[in-house]
């Protein structure tokens, strides 16, 4: 049993002193814990709760409970409960902002409150939305219709980078389809999960959401449990393939929002001033830790170096630091386990003798995982800083020539999760977007979303979608009723 003392940034902010499960309807103790750590100092914050595989068994069987009553309610009842549920989380939105910023690391009054923000947007606009009844035929003899039901019991694996948009992005759909959900958070940012959790369990009847914290063992029961339909999981490709070779057992539905290697392409005629600034926080925010960050940079060489100097003049006036600092435009790499990786990636580039223009070097004496903003000058197309996603805030900004090549380049990365071209010629622009093999491309604008506005990858970048209607629909089973009149 983890001993320590809850340190004070919790209790200073008004937030629990103790963190506990969500299990059918009632917050649970486990007999055992961990630390969560403030990656800006690398102190502990926290302890989350470590629960065990009864526990989480406890859960699944809660969720398979109260399917059985939820699942019968209309839409419209559905509807009510979850934006009574967005509801309350307005009314602790300010505990929730601080509550990321402490256990993820990014700015509270910017990037972390536009994360809450959203999420309790997408909430309360997710709820309003339903799959209608689609009537294929209906004659003097003959009524075929299509219907969509609920699957049954979800599990919910969440990320470490946006735990509270990505989390809630598959609470509100699962539950307005009329789905129940047990949700297991990244064990480098639970609290943020566990304490919607306990929010939910004032508003929502018991067993309908779940909220259990642990390791990665808990993750594996889930993907081969037999009770549960289907796994909705944001995170690696690596681990992706595990959830889905484990969800095999019993053909589990899934939802795999993974890894990418996104490009941005700006033409020769693009108006390359004014889009400085918005390729730099597509790239560097949340200091590159989201997986539609812009990983590379391919600028025609026409203007390849002025674009860079631009771009590096502005990288320069972003401070990046503790997250609670009111000065700070980017947080730290969330956890250490992220931070070494980039350690290794930077130490790859140096050797190489590939060209800085910005950064380059991090500084291993500071508390905190912080990772100076680092762009690389036009390295080539084979290096591990081009090839690999670096979840970090580094980028490489690469001349290119001729259209067709470039489009190749893109597309032969093994991802395909989202892309942009940014041109003057618009119709030009476009016809270069429709060739890159990616779930979404942006023309001109970039990180465009929108409650009825799908999104997955191609490749090895996920399987499914998120959103929209079809993201609404990937959380029931299409049925087809067929009567004689």
């Amino acid at each position: 049993m983890n001993t320590a003392q809850t340190p004070s940034p919790l209790i200073a902010a008004g937030l629990p002193a103790q963190f506990r499960l969500s299990i059918a309807g009632k917050l649970v103790e486990a007999e055992s814990s961990f630390d969560v750590l403030n990656p800006a100092t690398n102190a502990v914050i926290g302890q989350a709760p470590e629960g065990s595989a009864a526990q989480l068994e406890e859960a699944i069987t809660a969720a398979a409970e109260a399917f059985k009553s939820w699942s019968k309610l209309d839409w419209q009842s559905r509807s009510e409960y979850v934006q009574r549920y967005a509801d309350a989380l307005e009314a602790r939105k300010e505990e929730l902002i601080t509550l990321l910023t402490l256990e993820q690391g990014k700015p509270r009054h910017s990037q972390a409150k536009s994360e809450v923000e959203a999420a309790i947007y997408w909430v309360r606009e997710v709820a309003k939305r339903h799959i209608p009844v689609e009537v294929i035929e209906d004659t003097e003899d003959h009524v075929v219709e299509v219907h969509h039901t609920p699957l049954g019991v979800v599990g919910a694996i969440t990320p470490w980078n946006f735990p509270v948009l990505l989390g809630l992005w598959k609470v509100a759909p699962c539950l307005v389809t009329g789905n129940t959900m047990v949700m297991k958070p990244s064990p480098y940012t639970p609290l943020t999960s566990l304490f919607f959790g306990e929010i939910a369990q004032d508003v929502l009847p018991a067993g309908v959401l779940n909220v259990v914290s642990g390791g990665n063992e808990l993750g594996q029961i889930i993907t081969e449990h037999p009770a549960i339909s289907k796994i909705s999981f944001t995170g690696s490709t690596a681990t992706g393939k595990r959830v889905m070779a484990s969800g095999a057992t019993n053909l589990k539905r899934i939802t795999l929002e993974l890894g990418g290697n996104d490009a941005a392409v700006v033409l020769a005629d693009a108006d390359w001033q004014s889009i400085v600034k918005p390729l730099f926080w597509a790239a560097f925010g949340n200091s590159g830790q989201w997986c539609i960050a812009v990983k590379r940079l391919y600028v025609h060489s026409s203007i390849h170096a002025e674009f860079t100097a631009a771009f590096v003049d502005y990288a320069k006036s972003i401070k990046v630091g503790d997250g609670m600092d009111a000065t700070s435009d980017l947080g730290p790499i969330q956890n250490r386990m992220q931070y070494q990786k980039l350690l290794e990636l930077f130490e790859d580039t140096r050797n190489q003798g590939y060209k800085f223009a910005l950064g380059g070097t991090i500084d291993e004496s500071l508390a905190g995982n912080f990772v100076p903003i680092t762009i690389v000058d036009n390295p080539p197309e084979d290096s591990r800083i081009v090839q690999e996603e670096p979840f970090g805030p580094i980028l490489p900004i690469i001349a290119f020539d001729d259209i067709d090549e470039v489009i190749a380049k893109v597309n032969a990365s093994p991802f395909g999760l989202a892309g942009s071209v940014w041109g003057g010629d618009r119709s030009r622009a476009i016809e270069v977007a429709k060739q890159l093999e990616t779930g979404t491309v942006w023309v001109n604008e970039i990180h465009i979303h929108g409650i009825d506005i799908p999104f997955g990858g191609h490749k090895l970048s996920g399987m499914g979608v998120e959103n929209g209607q079809e993201g609404l629909a990937g959380f029931t089973n299409t049925k087809t009723y067929m009567f004689k009149k």
